[in-house]
Formats: structure tokens, C-alpha cells, sequence
């Protein structure tokens, strides 16, 4: 298998664990995540997470306040570079958040490295969602 369509594999395991986030399992997001001190994330709810730790209480957070949706990418580019991939694309999707139905359209960079033979996510960026954040601010 290429190295563009391993990473293609990792994006879609990576858009399934976002998935699967929603209604509250996390077993997918921790397997695909890196667990490195150096990973990052920029969610579209703002703040910028740094290390495994950080970043995982982000998604365990965030799976508190969602449920019944979907996340997918779109209109993907993916460059591979030895160990290192970023993709670009459309980020999309519908999901409740803090009792709100939400829909998202947003711009997404992803980074992944090559971890012991398997593509793993190092950093996800995505514009921030006026949205997602209104909607959070209910919860303060």
C-alpha cells in the first residue's frame, strides 16, 4: 500500500473515532492519536491543546457536551513526506452539542508521523466554529 493511501486509511479511522466521539467512545481516538508530548490540536472551539494528556481531555470534554452525529473530510488533498503526511480539506458534519443541533463546514489541516509502522496523528487544526462556541457558552 502506498504511503497516500495509508494515510487516506489513518484519515478515515481518525473520522470514524470523531464519529464515534460524539455518542461518548474514545477507544478510536486513542488509538489513532500519537501519544507524544509534541502532538497538538487547534479545535474549532479555540485554544490550542499541546501533549497527548491535553489533547485527550479536549476530546473527553467535548464528548460530555455531544451526541448523535456524523464528521467526515472532504474534498482532501494528502502529501507524504518519509514519515511525516499532512492532509487538507473540508471538514463537515451535524451533530448535537450542549443540546443544540450544530452543522459544520470548516477548513482542516491534519498532520500525522509514522509511529512504529502505522500512521499516527500528530497535530488537527480546523477554523474555529462561531457555532460550536455559542453553543458552549450555554454550558458556563
Amino acid at each position: 500500500m502506498s504511503g497516500e493511501n495509508e494515510v487516506r486509511e489513518a484519515s478515515q479511522q481518525f473520522y470514524s473515532g470523531l464519529t464515534k466521539m460524539l455518542d461518548g467512545d474514545l477507544n478510536v481516538m486513542d488509538t489513532i492519536w500519537s501519544h507524544d508530548d509534541t502532538v497538538t490540536a487547534m479545535h474549532p472551539i479555540d485554544g490550542r491543546e499541546t501533549g497527548w494528556n491535553e489533547v485527550r481531555n479536549s476530546f473527553v470534554q467535548f464528548a460530555k457536551a455531544s451526541s448523535s452525529g456524523t464528521v467526515e473530510i472532504t474534498d482532501q488533498v494528502i502529501q507524504v513526506q518519509g514519515d511525516l503526511a499532512y492532509e487538507i480539506g473540508l471538514e463537515t458534519g451535524q451533530f448535537t452539542l450542549a443540546g443544540k443541533p450544530i452543522t459544520i463546514k470548516q477548513r482542516v489541516t491534519n498532520i500525522y508521523r509514522r509511529e512504529g509502522g502505522q500512521w499516527k496523528m500528530v497535530h488537527h487544526h480546523a477554523d474555529l466554529s462561531p457555532s460550536m462556541i455559542d453553543a458552549l457558552k450555554a454550558l458556563a
